[in-house]
This record gives structure tokens, sequence and C-alpha cells, in this order.
């Protein structure tokens, strides 16, 4: 593959400041030589165009804003250059409007504008040569606010895909080290990991808070202890339609430190996860409907106090380890409109459900159910309609031991993810939250949302 040098050039500049790069907008290609008559064959045609040499190389095609993957385009071939050369870098904003329009603890200016943007780049040593099938990866980010939680008083969080991360100048959120063998069937990372969503109790249709259900309820599942710190991982498939995976990670670490010292200093503490998985491909007319079931196990070695009161006497402190508990995660594509493997259009239905040991953690049982459609509306195959309802179940011991009027707390959420253009996705949304945070006086709340996500 020759690369020209001048672009190689541009690369090396941009690959320092990618992050506040100008595109470089394509030329327009020239149009390809004509046939000297109308009646000379294609073919005759064809012959008389020059094939591209290293003088005449092919045009890349025009910037187009409306048909364009990212809204900086391809810098003129640089992007495309280093991407070919093992280096890539896509910089995401996420941000939205969400108001809590009814009940909850507070209305006035139960408002916010959150937001995240994200700067993800990867080094592919198996492209570069150096290392078959060796790749590392790290994301920056930088946040500012963090949504309506505090004026809903709710459990869940509506807007998870800012979470509680409030304002942080840009730092390293996640990197690592991926590894595969035998042809991807094995594959370890060693870094800083993000253990749900990322890697456990992940899906397609209910883990995705950017353009998908905003609630935590429905993009997660609550009773899983999420972990973002140094750790390993390992997942292997046996075969096209099994995997088995596991990781270890320290449960410590402080968001705005590199995880070293909480990692390799101080207690042993770690979260252990453990998940295997089917994905078959049941036949249909349609051809194959693809499916995931998941089943999954987590371990926390850390310290819990135990719920222990008797509702207005004496409180004794008691504390154990070794904490346990289970899930489950399915999801199948049940209808499709066409016969095209390539065409995502049609329904899938989606489900959660959790445990956790009662006497340590508020919430022992979570379940959620949903259905999303890809092409509903004819001429917008790539919007997506979406329905769920989520519940977190408080235990016997916290409802006995703490708080005689705690209950549970039921998410409803419906949204419309619009692909305005390929980089550019628009998703509002409506929840209604019943009994917020768990308690039977709380007041049921209304939040709508607006996400916008660009890809730069």
């Amino acid at each position: 593959m020759r690369h020209r040098p001048v672009r190689l050039s541009i690369a090396a500049t941009i690959a320092s400041f990618l992050s506040v790069a100008v595109p470089v907008w394509g030329q327009t290609a020239a149009p390809a030589t004509q046939p000297d008559s109308a009646e000379k064959p294609a073919a005759a045609a064809q012959a008389q165009t020059p094939a591209p040499t290293a003088a005449q190389p092919a045009e890349r095609p025009a910037y187009d804003l409306l048909t364009t993957p990212k809204l900086l385009g391809d810098w003129g071939g640089v992007r495309t250059d280093l991407e070919n050369l093992g280096f890539s870098l896509v910089p995401v904003l996420y941000s939205g409007y969400t108001h809590n329009y009814r009940g909850g603890l507070n209305t006035h200016h139960g408002h916010d504008l959150p937001g995240i943007m994200q700067y993800n780049a990867e080094l592919d040593f198996d492209k570069m040569g150096l290392v078959p099938g060796g790749s590392f990866f790290i994301r920056g980010m930088q946040t500012w606010n963090d949504g309506v939680r505090d004026e809903i008083g709710s459990s869940s969080h509506p807007t998870y895909v800012w979470g509680s991360a409030g304002d942080h100048e840009i730092l390293a959120d996640k990197w690592w080290w991926r590894q595969r063998f035998l042809d991807d069937r094995i594959e370890i990372r060693l870094g800083k990991l993000l253990s749900v969503v990322d890697l456990f109790d992940a899906s397609p249709y209910a883990g995705n808070p950017f353009t998908r259900f905003g609630n935590s309820v429905l993009s997660t599942n609550p009773t899983i202890p999420v972990s973002k710190g140094i750790g390993a991982f390992v997942k292997i498939w046996p075969t096209d339609w099994l995997y088995l995976q596991a990781a270890a990670v320290d449960p410590d670490q402080v968001l705005t430190r590199t995880g070293f010292d909480t990692a390799f200093h101080g207690p042993c503490h770690f979260r252990g996860y453990w998940e295997f998985g089917f994905t078959p491909k049941w036949p249909s007319a349609k051809g194959p409907m693809p499916g995931n079931y998941r089943f999954g196990l987590w371990y926390d070695t850390g310290s819990k106090t135990i719920f222990k009161d008797t509702l207005g006497g004496t409180r004794d402190i008691e504390t154990d380890t070794g904490d346990v508990g289970y899930y489950l995660n399915l999801d199948q594509l049940v209808w499709k409109e066409t016969d095209n493997p390539k065409d995502a259009q049609g329904l899938v239905m989606f489900m959660r459900y959790g445990y956790a040991h009662g006497d340590v953690n508020r919430l022992e049982h979570f379940w959620s159910v949903g259905a999303q459609y890809a092409g509903l509306i004819p001429t917008r195959d790539k919007d997506v309609l979406g329905f769920g309802v989520g519940q977190g179940i408080l235990s016997r011991q916290f409802r006995s031991q703490m708080n005689s009027r705690a209950d549970r707390e039921t998410v409803y959420e419906a949204y419309y993810a619009i692909e305005i253009t390929p980089w550019m996705h628009l998703t509002p949304d409506i929840q209604i939250i019943t009994n917020p945070g768990g308690t039977k006086d709380a007041r049921d709340s209304i939040v709508g949302t607006v996400r916008v996500r660009i890809i730069f």
C-alpha cells in the first residue's frame, strides 16, 4: 500500500491535537473519461479510463454533511490513512436537556443541561504489524452537571448516560491493553476497566443510554455492583454460539486518580464477575433471528453493614463480607421486516432479572422487560422506538428493620431515537417513576429528556 508523503506528514501533526482539528475537506472526484461515441460499449469506455497510478491517485469522495459518518469527515483522507496505519481517534459529544415536570421532591428549577465529551483513541498493533492480535485503548472524558436525580429522590437515575459524574476536566476514564489469540477465540484485557455495560450484563438493545433507554434501570441491572478500576478480564468463545468470561476489578478507585494507589496499596479488595452466554441465531422464513441469553454471578470481598435496627430503638452496627448475587439478561429478535441479513429492521424483546442478599443490599430483587422496534416508520429505517418497565424491590430486611414505609420503585419509559444524520442522533423520551426511592409516601414523578449524540 502506497502512502503519499504529504498525507503522512499531516497525519503525524494531527495525531497530537486531533481533538481540536479542523477538517480538511476532500476535493470533488474528477469525472471519468467519456467514450468517444454513444455507440461504444460500456466495456470500451471503461477501458479508456486510465487506472490510478502514483502520479494520478484515486480521489476520495467529496465531503457530504448529510451522509458522512462523522461530522468532521475524513480530514481530506488523513483520518483513513491514520486508521490504515493503526491509529484512530473519535471524539463524541453526549448532551441534552432533562426536566422533572411533576412530583418527586422538587419541580422548582427541576431541570438540568448535563453532558459528556469523550475522546476515544486506539492503537491497533496488529495493523501496525508489531503485535498480532494486540491493541491499546484509552478514553479521555470531560463532564458537566449530572441531571435531576436529586430533585426526584429516586433510586434509579433518569439520565444514566451522565449519571453522577458531576463537573470534571479531561481525565483518563478508561484504558486497557487487549490481546486476542487463536483466531479471536480468546480475549484478555488488562487496565482500567468498567465492569458493567462494557463487559458484563451488556445488551445491544437495553444497554445503550446514549441513544436508547435513558433510565439506569432500563440500561443496567442495579443489583450488580459497578466497578471502574484496575483489573483483568478474560473471555473465551469455544464455539460461535457460546462464550464464557470472568474479571476481577478494584472497587476502591477514585475517579480522578490513576487507580494504582488503591489497586496495589491498602486493603486487598476486589469484585469478581463471571458470565456465560448463548448467542443462537434461530432460523426463520426471513433469515436468522439472533438472540443473546446471559447468566452471571458476582462476588464482592468488601465489608457491608447489615441492616439491623428496632425501628426506633438502639442499633447495633454489624458488618459482613463476601457478598454475592446473580443475574439473567436475555434479548431476542422476534420479527424481521426483510430477509436482508444486513437489515436491522424488526422487533426485539428483552428482559433482565437480578438478585442480591437483602441483609446488606437495599435492592434485593430487580426485573425489567421491554421491546424495541427499528424502522417502524416508512423511510425511517434507522430510527428506533422503544418501551420498557423496570422495578427495584427493596429487601425485606431493610423494610422490617430500617423503614417500614419502604416498598419498591417502578420506572416506565418510552423513547424514539431519531437518526438526523449518520453522525447525529436525537432521542426524546418520557419517564414515569412511581414511589421514587422505593418509599410509599413519595410523589410519583414525570420526567422528560431530550438527548443528543454527535460523533466528530
